[in-house]
């Protein structure tokens, strides 16, 4: 076995050239480059459906989504199932195209793998039939509660719906979500921040190789960015404060700025060599992470837009800055958490502030929207629990083990609540009041873990997207 950490670059070179020869992965590479990548979209990708690479990513562990033909849709699968990336040029089709529902959805339990082909689309949408670069015809839309026939979307018992509960509340009274979503195309992958709802309350999700854009208000006008000729798939997004400019990451390393009124990409910033998991906006500073470890710094007024290199050992999971500017968190599988000055300017050299080691990667972080030095990060699977670190102060305080991988996190203001999106074995969101983190309630019914979440701009809803498929908005105040 051709050992890809320890190994010479005339004995990678040698057997880089003998498996090209012979039409082989070049997944051993020690480095999977954007022409690699090339190589490697007609081969089965690894049981995440990402990239080839040498990065210890372990928190991906979990259920994984099969993707099927347009007669079928995402199905939970086992554990270890591997997940079959769509290739382009290829005969297979991804429909990526959600839809709404607006009436009370219950969900079935009894998902199997084996009720795939039974189909759980929605009369109301359209079939794809075209190759995966040609994918993204289908519209969003609303779809009735009588007319769908989507699995989950049907009537249920009251116990099966889902629902908000709220733990100190006497009466034990339960509310359903406002609105309820069907999301086909949707990547089950833990390292992905593909979910964001800006301050003009527009809703952008990206799913395959389109970022769908809707009001987040009424949830209509529904417009989707298709990126299917230049990338595989979209692996991040985040909305710039000021106006409708919207940040993409890509699978194949770009990072996309668009103006979502007029679709038009106002520019591509190149230099990453790998995934584009995590992007976070300072100003007009846009910090982009990768899957190499790399975190770069964009000027985006800047003709040369790259002013600023950070460096990791492992893979970029997460990048936020704080709500005053001044620093950079930096969230890496290996399980490191990183502090940075505000150093647009930094070299590849640049240390950090400070590094706090967690016992797992450092995907689901946010900073105190109210206290600008507080920042709460989850565990992922080996540890499950919530930490709220304040800097200043050099105190830190936990939850004890919910038992489970915590995949997304956001602060929820107007409560001084923080929500957690987990996986298995409940899948839920959980609210943890503040700065006590206790258990005040928690959004129920998502049969897959709650992989993202994202607050309106009036801090009243929550947007929970999970890897069953679904997705709900929540009232929270």
């Amino acid at each position: 076995v051709f050992d890809s950490l320890n190994t010479t670059y005339a004995n990678f070179k040698s057997n880089f050239a003998k498996r090209l020869s012979a039409e082989g992965p070049v997944a051993s590479s020690p480095i999977t480059t954007r022409w690699q990548q090339s190589q490697t979209r007609d081969l089965s990708a690894y049981s995440l459906g990402e990239e080839p690479s040498t990065v210890d990513l372990p928190e991906s562990s979990g259920s994984v989504l099969k993707i099927t033909s347009e007669k079928d849709t995402l199905t939970p699968g086992s554990f270890n199932e591997p997940l079959k990336t769509p290739i382009k040029g290829s005969s297979e089709t991804l429909n990526s195209a959600p839809c709404f529902c607006k009436a009370t959805c219950a969900v079935d339990r009894g998902w199997k793998e084996n009720d795939s082909s039974k189909g759980q689309k929605c009369l109301n949408q359209p079939s794809v039939t075209q190759k995966v670069f040609q994918q993204l015809n289908g519209k969003m839309q609303l779809c009735e509660r009588s007319q769908c026939v989507w699995k989950g979307c049907r009537n249920g018992v009251r116990e099966e719906s889902f629902y908000f509960k709220r733990f100190n509340d006497v009466k034990y009274s339960k509310t359903q979500p406002e609105v309820k979503i069907h999301l086909t195309g949707l990547r089950n992958d833990y390292y992905l921040n593909i979910l964001d709802w800006s301050l003009q309350n527009l809703v952008a999700i990206a799913l395959g190789s389109a970022v769908y854009i809707w009001n987040g208000e009424d949830h209509d006008r529904i417009e989707n960015i298709d990126l299917g000729s230049t990338c595989n798939y979209v692996s991040s997004v985040s909305w710039m404060k000021d106006g409708a400019c919207l940040a993409v990451g890509t699978s194949e390393g770009e990072v996309q700025l668009w103006d979502v009124v007029t679709k038009k990409r106002l520019r591509n910033m190149l230099g990453h060599l790998s995934v584009v998991g995590a992007l976070s906006w300072n100003h007009c500073i846009l910090s982009s992470g990768s899957r190499l470890g790399r975190v770069y710094h964009h000027d985006v007024r800047a003709a040369q837009h790259h002013v600023g290199t950070l460096c990791h050992k492992q893979a970029v999971c997460s990048l936020k800055w704080s709500p005053d500017g001044r620093l950079l968190s930096s969230g890496c599988s290996d399980g490191l958490l990183s502090l940075w000055s505000h150093d647009p300017g930094a070299s590849t050299k640049s240390q950090p502030l400070k590094v706090i080691p967690q016992s797992t990667a450092v995907k689901a972080m946010d900073w105190c929207p109210w206290q600008s030095t507080v920042l709460a990060v989850g565990g992922g699977m080996e540890d499950g629990c919530l930490h709220m670190l304040d800097l200043n102060a050099r105190t830190s305080i936990q939850t004890p083990s919910t038992n489970s991988q915590i995949c997304s996190l956001i602060w929820l203001p107007k409560t001084k609540e923080i929500a957690t999106g987990q996986g298995i074995p409940k899948n839920d969101v959980t609210l943890w009041t503040c700065p006590t983190l206790s258990r005040s309630g928690g959004f129920f019914g998502h049969t897959g873990r709650v992989l993202h979440l994202a607050l309106s701009p009036d801090q009243t809803q929550v947007l929970s997207a999970a890897a069953d498929g679904t997705a709900s908005v929540w009232k929270c105040y």
